[in-house]
């Protein structure tokens, strides 16, 4: 019986990540940056210019998306550390997209190094 952390390390020889130095030419680069997390984990903070899409949903977004259905599009993707990124990224090569990459560490190797993250602002009641 195969765990979680196997099928992610299965999924990880598959795919490719990109490291975190080399995160801003892969977001330049792509065409689409997808936040796969959970919408509660979107909302706390992202990735400027990320498209929330949560894993549970991505197959079929993506497939009902007429902007999203192209299987030559450019796609960077990210979840909190990596894992269902990996999974995520490994599955869009099944539906034949080609371009896509992961973010090593995820969001929180983004936030941990100081990069730009967008939240929530609460308005001012003053």
């Amino acid at each position: 019986m195969k765990t979680a952390h196997d099928l992610v390390a299965a999924a990880k020889t598959r795919i490719q990540e990109v490291s975190l130095a080399e995160t801003d030419a892969a977001i330049r680069e792509a065409d689409v940056l997808l936040d796969v997390r959970e919408a509660a984990e979107y909302a706390a903070g992202h990735l400027p210019g990320a498209v929330h899409v949560a894993r549970g949903l991505l197959e079929f977004k993506l497939s009902s998306t007429p902007e999203l259905d192209n299987r030559d599009l450019n796609i960077v993707l990210y979840c909190k550390t990596g894992g269902r990124a990996a999974l995520a990224a490994s599955t869009l090569h099944e539906m034949g997209y080609m371009q896509v990459r992961s973010i090593a560490g995820g969001f929180d190797a983004w936030e941990a190094a100081g990069k730009p993250v967008m939240k929530p602002a609460l308005p001012d009641f003053e």
